[in-house]
């Protein structure tokens, strides 16, 4: 079964991913009922579906597509805890945009 691609993306990398589906991971710095701002080598605003169960302070995994605002409407969240390395995950995303070849068609 083919999986559609769900590139790895921080804050910064935004624009170039409107109307497509993405994965980030960032800190949970802002809970606001349906919405909730995550800390993605930038602030960013996702639109939370029933089943996001977040916690501030806590590293989450974001699946979701890229609105014309910028703002990520979530498919699948996964809590991460606290314990989590944000400056390798960082360099994760930045080496799979410097090598899409590799990791992406």
């Amino acid at each position: 079964m083919d999986h559609p691609q769900t590139p790895r993306i921080l804050a910064p990398h935004l624009q170039s991913f409107q109307h497509k589906l993405i994965r980030m991971l960032g800190k949970v710095v802002q809970l606001r009922g349906e919405t909730a701002v995550i800390d993605a080598g930038g602030n960013v605003d996702v639109i939370l579906n029933r089943d996001c169960h977040l916690a501030l302070n806590h590293a989450v995994e974001i699946i979701g597509k890229v609105d014309a605002s910028l703002h990520v409407k979530v498919q699948a969240a996964t809590d991460f805890g606290t314990n989590i390395d944000f400056s390798a995950a960082n360099a994760v995303v930045e080496a799979t945009h410097r090598h899409k070849e590799i990791f992406y068609d």
